[in-house]
């Protein structure tokens, strides 16, 4: 039962973006403000009714704080914790780096769902990807019917959630398989350039960049660079994000990041929010 003085955080444990908030929550000191919960995507529970009209996107995170508008996208979460923030907070880096990560050509979510071959694409239809794409399509189809008023909603999910379904299956026509194919070898690519200079552009040779405590910029840095460590083969473990290296073409994985990656992995909070392994 979710405490009604208390904030709700709703997060999972095999996404990306609600990690960035989650981090925030045992990092600023919320552990007495706000209950955390578990929605499961693999399972389609964000396509419930119930959580479609607490967000409209169904998406996480999604904040809850009683008497005020609930706060639905990783943005503007991190934003209401830091700035209610029980603890000291990092300083801005007064860059666009926060927008610059959540930008298309880099998204973390498509790295996972992502294919460059037949072989990749075989091994993500018999893992996480291909059992989340087939549990949102028994989620779609047990909830649309029960919310007529949401039918646009759920029109629209089960088209989009019906193209990966295609991608994934074996009868997908070959023109749509290399379209794939080739969209996925351009997210790597632009991932690629992200780590080996957009990154260490913005990160310090010591310390968040917040400085000393964590600001706006390392909750959402700290997630991404978690997803696709984990893609690499990577671990929660300090020198997890070695694993990097496996997709920068020759290139090592630049100090800066190894150096923000042993830090952010000595803290309670990554110990909390990584503790089954990264997402």
């Amino acid at each position: 039962m979710v405490s009604s003085d208390k904030k709700t955080l709703y997060v999972f444990n095999g996404a990306i973006w609600p990690s960035a908030p989650w981090l925030a929550v045992y990092a600023l000191g919320y552990e007495d403000q706000v209950d955390v919960e578990q929605v499961d995507l693999v399972n389609g529970a964000n396509f419930t009714p119930e959580f479609v009209r607490k967000n409209p996107a169904a998406t996480l995170p999604t904040l809850l704080i009683p008497g005020q508008e609930n706060l639905t996208d990783t943005t503007s979460v991190v934003k209401y914790m830091l700035d209610n923030s029980p603890k000291p907070i990092g300083k801005p880096s007064g860059t666009n780096f926060v927008a610059k990560i959540h930008e298309d050509a880099v998204d973390p979510n498509f790295a996972l769902l992502s294919a460059r071959n037949d072989a990749e694409l075989k091994a993500k239809d018999a893992g996480i990807p291909g059992i989340f794409i087939r549990g949102r399509e028994v989620a779609l189809a047990k909830y649309a019917p029960t919310a007529p008023d949401l039918k646009s909603f759920y029109d629209a999910k089960i088209k989009a959630n019906g193209f990966l379904n295609l991608v994934y299956s074996p009868e997908v026509p070959a023109e749509v398989k290399e379209m794939w194919f080739a969209k996925s070898k351009t997210a790597w690519e632009a991932i690629r350039t992200f780590i080996l200079n957009d990154i260490p552009a913005v990160l310090p040779d010591s310390g968040y960049i917040g400085g000393e405590n964590p600001g706006e910029d390392d909750f959402h840095l700290a997630a991404w660079l978690a997803r696709i460590t984990l893609l690499t083969g990577g671990t929660p473990k300090e020198d997890g994000v070695l694993a990097l290296k496996s997709e920068l073409g020759g290139s090592e994985v630049p100090e800066k990041i190894v150096t923000y990656w042993k830090l952010w992995s000595a803290t309670p909070a990554w110990a909390e929010v990584y503790k089954h392994g990264l997402h």
